[in-house]
């Protein structure tokens, strides 16, 4: 199994260009991130307390962008955590495979949007936290 963690977790600057009729971020495929996109996803309209993700993918690696809004990715390679905020869309997150993924607090009118390297795969998820570490630790 390949190494992963929440070391390789980052936020990327997508950078933005400011004109006279507002700003632009560019996200061009298989540049910013170390993947080609294969599926993109919004969340959206999200009740308040509520999470979203508390899963974990064994191929799959996300950029995640508050398209609008804010919220928090909890990341969890079963060993260490972290917590991200992302508050504006010219930041985006990376997330390797292998490293659970919780997204909390959502702003009124958060938009959460996902670039993600495959097309939807429901065995690629692994959705229970114990299975999870079990999974990290090659049981």
């Amino acid at each position: 199994m390949k190494e992963t963690g929440i070391d390789n977790c980052r936020i990327i600057e997508l950078g933005k260009h400011h004109g006279a009729t507002g700003n632009l971020t560019v996200v061009d495929n298989g540049k910013v991130a170390n993947f080609d996109t294969k599926r993109v996803f919004f969340i959206y309209d999200i009740p308040g307390g509520v999470s979203r993700g508390g899963h974990a993918h064994k191929t799959l690696r996300e950029l995640i962008i508050a398209a609008s809004g804010s919220f928090e990715v909890y990341v969890n390679d079963g060993e260490r955590e972290q917590t991200f905020l992302l508050n504006h869309p010219s930041k985006a997150l990376l997330l390797p495979e292998g490293v659970w993924e919780e997204l909390r607090n959502f702003s009124s009118g958060a938009i959460a949007l996902v670039l993600a390297s495959t097309p939807y795969q429901p065995d690629d998820y692994i959705r229970d936290y114990e299975q999870f570490i079990k999974y990290k630790k090659g049981i």
